[in-house]
């Protein structure tokens, strides 16, 4: 089927699902760009109910992804469209023209399955109030690169089906086990699974590499602009910090967790 108005009321949804957090909420749906992030998230469980795609460009591709898709997607929830109105319903023109509207799949902090203790030890990341949906979702691609076993998220201020979240992260909110959850019920999942808590803040603190790691562990880290709040610090099992050698005292929450997360592997696998 293919769609040629601007006006036609799927472009209009489509629209107001990746402007509006609200809307995504309300109806149950978000939005995913590219052949990655679409593959990413049918094979982690989602139902997808429409796709949207430029004909031009999925013959330029190797993949016949709207072929492979149509075997789980009816056939009139399949749509092709120009690249004009592809250019006004993506995020970015550069996800291979295609798109799909997703049914929303919530994880709870009962759904984490932690990896057999014969393969190693836990490992977990805690993140406080990130602002930002690009930086969440670099969190998520270094999550997914270390092995990490969740992520959560405390009291989040960005839903976690945002469109630049999902693109910023390759894909990684659907490979993750990610779940929203309050900072008080966050403490209380990893006080049950016996995780250790390793706040990531400048005050009081040993450096990271000093730090055992090896241990079922939960790196915690905070806001760029304000750090950990008094509740983690307070509940801490250990602080850590990131050397700090230039004129600047803070690093990019994703590039902390990279530096904090590897150092984790290299200590597991020493």
């Amino acid at each position: 089927m293919e769609i040629t108005s601007f006006r036609n009321p799927r472009i209009k949804e489509i629209i107001s699902l990746r402007e509006k957090s609200r809307k995504r909420r309300e109806e149950g749906l978000f939005i995913v760009e590219g052949k990655r992030e679409i593959c990413a998230c049918m094979n982690s469980g989602f139902i997808i109910r429409s796709v949207y795609y430029v004909p031009d460009l999925m013959e330029e591709s190797k993949e016949d992804l709207p072929g492979i898709l149509s075997e789980k997607v009816r056939s009139s929830e399949m749509f092709s469209v120009s690249s004009e109105i592809y250019s006004r319903i993506a995020c970015r023109e550069t996800t291979e023209g295609i798109l799909a509207v997703v049914h929303e799949k919530k994880m709870s902090l009962n759904d984490i399955m932690l990896r057999d203790p014969q393969s190693g030890n836990p490992l977990v990341l805690v993140l406080e109030s990130v602002e930002k949906p690009g930086n969440l979702g670099a969190v998520l691609r270094t999550a997914d690169a270390c092995g990490v076993d969740a992520v959560l998220v405390c009291d989040p201020l960005t839903d976690l089906f945002n469109p630049n979240l999902i693109r910023a992260s390759l894909g990684g909110i659907f490979t993750m086990q990610v779940v929203a959850c309050s900072d008080e019920d966050a403490l209380d999942w990893l006080h049950k699974k016996g995780i250790s808590i390793l706040t990531a803040q400048l005050q009081d603190s040993l450096w990271y590499y000093e730090t055992d790691m090896i241990r079922p562990c939960a790196i915690v880290m905070g806001t760029e602009s304000t750090g950990l709040s008094g509740f983690w610090r307070d509940v801490s099992d250990a602080k850590i910090k990131i050397p700090m050698l230039g004129h600047m005292d803070s690093l990019n929450v994703s590039v902390s967790a990279a530096v904090l997360c590897y150092e984790a592997i290299r200590q597991r696998n020493r």
